[in-house]
């Protein structure tokens, strides 16, 4: 493999000079880009007019180019942007539409983004832009952060000017695409009026590549690696050794989703890469037309599928063409409960997230047991395991007497120790249980998901107290605290938020390791994984419990 091509620049963040390492991308005409043909033109389909290479000058001369449908000849219409770097045109990707029937989306629609096949035979254009740095459009791609906000906002300006268009933008799409509404809409442009965003994060650092402190580098590398265009991309792997604590660069990287104050319609799943995230943002929000819909399957089936697409069509019709439907009667929050093992409970009814009537109450970890108990334990004790044996964990475990129903965000506070290592890097599973201890999963696709995951490397377990709620540690990422032979320290862990019912005599269990997994990985030929954390892990890792040793589980439980 031929060497890469990298360069540094300097960046002026929040009065903060960064040295940025970039990665020159796969050049347009190579074989290996998967770049469609640069094609200025326009072709007339089933009604539906298509313009391709269309060039936009973004603020500061950098043209990029974008791909536009409408219904030919159509006036007075609203548009919606989808913005990502993944190609103008169905196929870069090789599968565009994971777990949604053939033929179900149409060759118009881009990598996650809206199908105008739909869209524009109900009246809307749909606006595929490559952003800057991606395939034909010029500059180097920044990923995720206030400059590609920038664009996004003069993007949508252009549009709102066009002369079929009625000056109304909405936003949409999943992952990048929804990632990238976060970003655009905090820069307030004056013509994008409604967005939705489906299952994207909101903060890189905290809900991406650094959950916890661990650093995860898999997943960005295989993307940015196969990212084409004519400049550099940000080598985040390379930020992320240069930079492994939180600055102006990664805090750039955060959206500012409380400056956002236009109607939002977000969906979240329990079970995505963007599961905290994408509920992170949704609270953020300033708007008060908001509405949170949480499913209980995967991104793309779910964004694809027709009564979503007509329930997200009635969210468009009332704030991108000001029709009277009744949309602000549909529930706020509209929730999924989890039900591995019997039926799932779809698009409960809610006011709020997080629910106000939740009941939360403590677990106590006992480690001479492997149980835990409604009342605190007395007697102190310990359990360890290897810390770098993927088969080696401590598990504890509670069965419940009646039917129960935990939704909301769950903590671990556990007291650890590490024999052999200076650091120690925690993942926490909450999982079900039936009545003979068997592990009940989440389907996704068909694969089984572990379940609700936390994780933290104990050196990152400085918290913000301003920021950080009983049930839900926020951590400064600010600093390193290493241990020392022999220390024990206190940690909080989050767990990312769910919904589950459990039957009486089911059981709940949590799982704690040194490592972790994903249900994608069961999608991975031979094993192999499109994640990899960079591990500190050495030695054992003691667990203390009872006595002095709170050592417990908060659960949010829904009264009966």
């Amino acid at each position: 493999m031929a060497d890469v091509q990298r360069k540094k620049q300097f960046r002026t963040l929040n009065n903060e000079r960064i040295e940025v390492v970039m990665r020159k991308a796969i050049p347009p005409r190579d074989p290996a880009s998967g770049c469609s043909e640069f094609a200025p033109g326009v072709t007339i389909e089933n009604g539906i007019r298509y313009e391709r290479d269309i060039a936009v000058k973004m603020w500061d001369g950098i043209t990029i180019y974008t791909d536009i449908y409408y219904p030919d000849g159509a006036k007075n219409i609203p548009a919606i942007v989808s913005w990502s770097p993944f190609g103008k045109r169905q196929g870069y990707l090789g599968e565009p539409t994971i777990g949604v029937p053939p033929g179900m989306v149409s060759p118009m629609a881009k990598f996650e983004g809206p199908d105008p096949a739909y869209w524009c035979h109900h009246g809307y254009a749909v606006i595929n832009p490559d952003s800057r740095g991606a395939f034909n459009s010029e500059g180097n791609l920044n990923m995720f952060c206030s400059a590609e906000g920038r664009d996004c906002y003069d993007l949508i300006e252009w549009v709102a000017s066009r002369d079929w268009c009625n000056g109304r933008v909405g936003m949409s799409g999943n992952s990048w695409l929804a990632i990238a509404q976060w970003f655009a809409t905090a820069e307030k442009p004056p013509h994008l009026v409604a967005i939705a965003p489906w299952e994207g994060f909101d903060d890189f650092y905290r809900d991406s590549i650094f959950i916890g402190g661990i650093p995860e580098t898999g997943f960005v590398s295989k993307g940015i690696q196969r990212q084409c265009g004519t400049g550099y991309v940000d080598d985040i792997p390379a930020m992320m050794h240069r930079y492994p604590l939180m600055n102006a660069y990664w805090d750039d990287k955060r959206a500012r989703v409380e400056n956002i104050e236009i109607p939002a319609y977000v969906v979240a799943s329990y079970t995505s890469i963007h599961t905290f995230g994408t509920f992170d943002g949704y609270r953020r929000l300033r708007s008060g037309n908001k509405w949170l819909r949480v499913h209980n399957t995967i991104e793309w089936p779910d964004y694809y599928s027709p009564e979503n697409l007509e329930d997200l069509r009635r969210f468009f019709d009332r704030y991108l063409k000001g029709i009277r439907n009744g949309w602000e009667f549909t529930p706020r929050v509209r929730l999924s409960v989890l039900d591995p093992g019997g039926t799932d409970q779809i698009n409960r009814p809610e006011q709020e997230w997080p629910l106000k009537r939740t009941q939360f109450k403590k677990l106590f970890l006992d480690a001479s047991t492997g149980t835990l108990s409604s009342k605190p334990v007395k007697k102190e004790s310990s359990t360890r395991y290897k810390s770098e044996d993927k088969k080696e964990q401590a598990t504890f475990t509670v069965r419940f007497n009646k039917e129960t129903e935990i939704t909301g965000y769950i903590k671990l506070r556990l007291w650890v120790e590490a024999d052999g290592a200076d650091d120690m890097d925690l993942f926490v599973i909450v999982q079900k249980l039936d009545e003979q201890g068997n592990h009940l999963p989440i389907s996704v696709l068909g694969f089984p998901h572990p379940g609700a995951k936390g994780q933290l490397r104990v050196s990152h377990r400085e918290l913000d107290e301003a920021f950080s709620t009983p049930s839900e540690p926020y951590l400064t990422h600010h600093c390193e605290q290493l241990l020392s032979p022999g220390e024990i320290v206190p940690v909080d862990i989050g767990i990312w938020p769910t919904s589950m019912l459990w039957h009486a005599g089911q059981q709940l269990r949590v799982v704690i390791s040194g490592h972790t997994s994903s249900w994608m990985d069961s999608r991975t030929p031979k094993g192999g994984s499109i994640f990899r954390y960079e591990l500190r892990n050495r030695g054992d890792h003691i667990i203390h419990t009872g006595g002095k040793f709170d050592a417990h589980l908060l659960v949010p439980f829904m009264p009966s």
